[in-house]
């Protein structure tokens, strides 16, 4: 038998490189201030528990697979330090993990990362109006042809490299819908719902119609993983 422990994640600004700055204008923008400084509150509340969470793992040996990672070994350290002191909680993490004796694995095949990215970066860089608008409706189209893709390339990943009576950790995006993918000799531990994490992000544009559930998703986001 092989087990994953399964973290669906919520992605933080410091995770998106140069398109950062132009995601948190928006989110301030849709949002507006408060409702916004309240989602970060609630992410970093997020990776919070998680962290704690493993604090108490022996990790050593452990194999770790990464949403957007496309290295490992001393590449894929590098990646994980620089975005770590980038500011992002998931690498600091990882960063923690990699140090207590768990292995980097390459998880993602890199152009099918770029080609997502290349399109997000379209969205942000377009000057006029119109051409945002394009731009955002050419990643509606391809999002989840690109998403099942990515989906299939890590599950390979991680049947072909996770071996019998081997132990991993998947951080991946709670969008991604891996589990179902996964062979079934793999036991999964899901220390957060995966549709619960979802859902919070689905709601997080129309909270003011939706409060009570809303503010239910982030509370279950930041308790402590039992």
């Amino acid at each position: 038998m092989r087990t994953l422990i399964y973290v669906p994640i919520i992605h933080t600004s410091a995770d998106l490189g140069s398109i950062a700055k132009d995601v948190t204008k928006r989110g301030i923008a849709n949002l507006g201030e408060e409702i916004w400084a309240k989602h970060i509150k609630t992410v970093e509340g997020f990776w919070d528990v998680i962290s704690h969470y493993f604090d108490s793992l022996d990790v050593k040996e452990m194999k770790i697979y990464q949403d957007g990672m496309i290295a490992e070994d001393e590449i894929g350290k590098k990646i994980v330090e620089d975005t770590a002191k980038a500011g992002s909680k998931n690498y600091q993490l990882l960063l923690r993990l990699l140090d207590k004796g768990a292995v980097l694995v390459k998880t993602e095949d890199f152009k099918l990362v770029k080609q997502e990215y290349d399109r997000l970066l379209a969205i942000t860089q377009a000057k006029a109006t119109i051409r945002k608008i394009t731009a955002f409706l050419r990643y509606k189209l391809l999002k989840n042809i690109l998403l099942n893709k990515r989906d299939g390339f890590i599950t390979r990943r991680i049947d072909q490299t996770l071996k019998v009576n081997e132990k991993a950790i998947l951080f991946i995006g709670a969008l991604h819908k891996i589990k179902k993918k996964l062979p079934k000799d793999i036991r999964v531990r899901e220390i957060k719902d995966s549709s619960k994490v979802r859902k919070y992000q689905r709601l997080l544009p129309f909270h003011n119609r939706h409060k009570k559930r809303f503010d239910e998703l982030g509370k279950y986001l930041v308790s402590e993983v039992t």
